[in-house]
């Protein structure tokens, strides 16, 4: 076995608890937790029942020698001025998303790490969701034609779970915690900038942050991505809904179950007779003859490797100077500027031109 890190968690609730319970603690051997740090008590608590040191202070984390590296998984709030004291005390930091709450904030956190020669990284770990790797695999691999319309939906009918998701000031609503996966997904897949940003925001149920929202980004080449969170949505959309110059491709959900429907034969004549439907008659929309398309069925890649542990051994390696960084603070900065374009247009209630 190879170098051993030593890893101080800041912030020990739910999804601190999630990394250590089902990764760190029964099968990463290239960490060792070495403690805790969080002002709650009860997440304090939680830590002593695993038999976690808890240091009393953030600084006494932070002053720790043996500790090399950091997970930062606190409210959003504070992510970027934990990520800099971290930085200037030595540590390699991979963070919980979003990274900070603005751009400028990040362009200081940036500052540090090419200062102090720190690894500083994101824990953008949908970039391997089996749904999203196996839609980008089957779309790079020309079968539906060139895409230009790519659909992304993420949607449930429980509302937002209670606490720091629901207050602005803490970094809540569904664009820090649900978008800022989504459009990092899309702008990992397409190499080219975004040009503008449509996004209307709902506040269904939580009156400070938006719980439902509907974006819609414009690449320079025509492509045209359009995300949704929904969290009152008691029926769903496809997880993935692709449409290309040669064919459509759908993802229901998470378990990949979809397919692609993709024409063989181009069919430039048209029949002659109208095609009846229960609304009425109609040419345009008459549907294709049996002969000129192939459905293919979709199912779960098997190959792919979905697990946290994938942005640990990419982080790491980093850090042993083995590999260049996958997720960088300059895609993580990409992502902000179109999440800060989003609420401005929200806000603005018009479309907004970038170039990002």
């Amino acid at each position: 076995m190879g170098v051993v890190h030593k890893l101080g968690i800041i912030g020990f609730g739910g999804m601190a608890r999630i990394h250590y319970d089902k990764l760190l603690l029964p099968r990463y051997r290239r960490f060792e937790v070495k403690g805790i740090f969080d002002i709650s008590p009860l997440a304090c608590e939680a830590a002593k029942k695993r038999e976690l040191y808890v240091y009393p202070t953030l600084e006494a984390l932070l002053e720790d020698k043996e500790i090399d590296c950091v997970l930062i998984a606190t409210t959003n709030e504070v992510h970027g001025s934990i990520a800099k004291k971290a930085m200037y005390a030595g540590k390699n930091v991979i963070c919980e998303k979003p990274v900070t709450m603005s751009s400028a904030e990040l362009a200081e956190v940036m500052a540090v790490a090419e200062e102090t020669g720190k690894v500083y990284t994101i824990d953008q770990n949908r970039r391997t969701n089996r749904d999203f790797v196996l839609m980008k695999r089957k779309v790079e691999s020309g079968v539906i034609g060139k895409p230009y319309v790519i659909e992304s939906r993420v949607e449930g009918s429980r509302g937002m779970p209670k606490g720091w998701r629901t207050l602005k000031r803490l970094g809540g609503g569904m664009m820090l915690d649900w978008g800022v996966h989504l459009i990092d997904q899309l702008m990992y897949m397409v190499n080219e900038p975004v040009i503008q940003v449509y996004c209307k925001m709902l506040k269904v149920q939580y009156p400070e942050v938006e719980d439902n929202f509907h974006l819609t980004m414009t690449f320079e080449s025509g492509l045209t991505a359009i995300i949704e969170v929904g969290t009152n949505n008691y029926v769903t959309h496809p997880r993935w809904y692709v449409m290309g110059e040669d064919g459509t491709l759908q993802i229901d959900g998470w378990n990949c179950k979809g397919k692609i429907v993709r024409r063989i034969e181009k069919e430039d004549v048209w029949a002659e007779e109208v095609f009846y439907t229960e609304a009425g008659p109609t040419k345009t929309m008459a549907p294709r003859s049996e002969k000129s398309t192939e459905t293919i069925e979709l199912s779960l890649p098997e190959d792919v490797v979905d697990s946290i542990s994938v942005v640990y051994d990419q982080f790491l390696d980093a850090v042993e100077g083995k590999a260049e960084l996958t997720v960088t603070p300059a895609q993580a900065m990409r992502v902000m500027k179109v999440m800060e374009a989003a609420f401005l247009s929200a806000e603005e209630k018009r479309s907004v031109d970038v170039r990002i």
